[in-house]
């Protein structure tokens, strides 16, 4: 297929999409919306800009035969920055596609869908808004209870119940909220790629390496650097546990082989589950009982809107009488 007949396809796609769809970049996963689509060009423009960005067609046939002669795919890696919605929309087209893992564009026979589309702007109508049923969601709604009815600026005046429960469900929410980043980011890492932060309302991330070291087995360590010259005294160093096995069978005390430095702190030790589980009942109560209120609070400004704009609104079929001299 010629590229004018792709083109053609593509421009007739995006003009399918609803008026509120927003699409991201493959890369930095930045928002942007489709304005207009003229003949030569499509015009997007980002949720943090107000200025309208034109793509030009010349570039889509640029990227277009990239793909379709680099072996039916072009890593997205090779984009230049202000190019990746070029990508994003050429991927509307159901031949090409993005492959997030992968971190490519490709080609194919079958009709693709687009996963750079949110037709909803990624935001869910308050309507239809679902608790959670995970642990740092309940723990995070107590937590915000207890920081609404104690002042956290001032812990000095504090009494000691409240300082227990503050620091219980902190623990708690901390737990939690890092079992759930650590879930979050085994199905974000796949979408990341080296050098390209992703930015979204809230911050931004980047996919790195970290590089952890530990040590071979212990002879042939030894053996391998013996081999280069080094003497296993220079490297050869006290080991803890075998010290402890010493102390076990000799009148020495730690402190004779260790230096101590003792700190205290705080650890939570027991969590009142059924106070929690009875005081979290009551705020989800509350909760559902000011969504009800809020609804039935806009029935009724709606209402009274309605019933303002009836007594001030001009009838054109109106006939006003006005009385003569010789009326009383």
């Amino acid at each position: 297929m010629t590229f004018s007949a792709s083109w053609h396809n593509l421009v007739e796609t995006v003009e399918d999409l609803p008026p509120d769809a927003t699409l991201r970049t493959p890369l930095s996963r930045k928002p942007f919306r489709i304005t207009g689509v003229q003949e030569h060009r499509i015009l997007v423009e980002y949720r943090d800009d107000t200025g309208t960005v034109p793509l030009q067609r010349e570039q889509f046939e640029t990227l277009y035969d990239r793909v379709t002669e680099g072996w039916g795919n072009f890593e997205l890696a090779n984009l230049p920055a202000d190019a990746e919605p070029y990508a994003t929309i050429l991927s509307l087209h159901p031949r090409f596609s993005i492959d997030d893992q992968d971190g490519m564009l490709t080609e194919s026979e079958s009709p693709t869908s687009a996963p750079l589309v949110d037709t909803h702007d990624g935001v869910s109508d308050e309507s239809d808004r679902v608790e959670p049923d995970i642990s740092v969601y309940s723990d995070a709604l107590l937590l915000i209870d207890a920081l609404e009815r104690h002042d956290p600026t001032s812990l000095d005046g504090m009494d000691t119940p409240a300082l227990v429960n503050l620091y219980t469900l902190l623990s708690d929410v901390q737990r939690n909220a890092n079992d759930l980043r650590q879930d979050v980011r085994s199905v974000l890492l796949p979408r990341l790629h080296h050098d390209h932060p992703v930015s979204a309302q809230y911050g931004s991330v980047q996919r790195t390496t970290r590089r952890n070291r530990s040590l071979k087995d212990n002879e042939e360590v030894l053996n391998v650097l013996e081999d280069a010259g080094i003497e296993r005294e220079r490297v050869t160093s006290v080991d803890a546990s075998k010290v402890d096995d010493a102390l076990d069978v000799v009148e020495l005390s730690e402190r004779d082989v260790y230096e101590i430095n003792e700190s205290e702190y705080v650890r939570k030790a027991e969590v009142n589950e059924d106070s929690k589980e009875t005081r979290l009942r009551g705020l989800k109560d509350q909760l559902a009982a000011t969504d009800e209120d809020t609804q039935e609070l806009q029935t009724e400004i709606e209402e009274l809107e309605q019933r303002i704009d009836e007594l001030t609104s001009f009838d054109s079929a109106a006939s006003f009488h006005t009385k003569s001299e010789n009326e009383s």
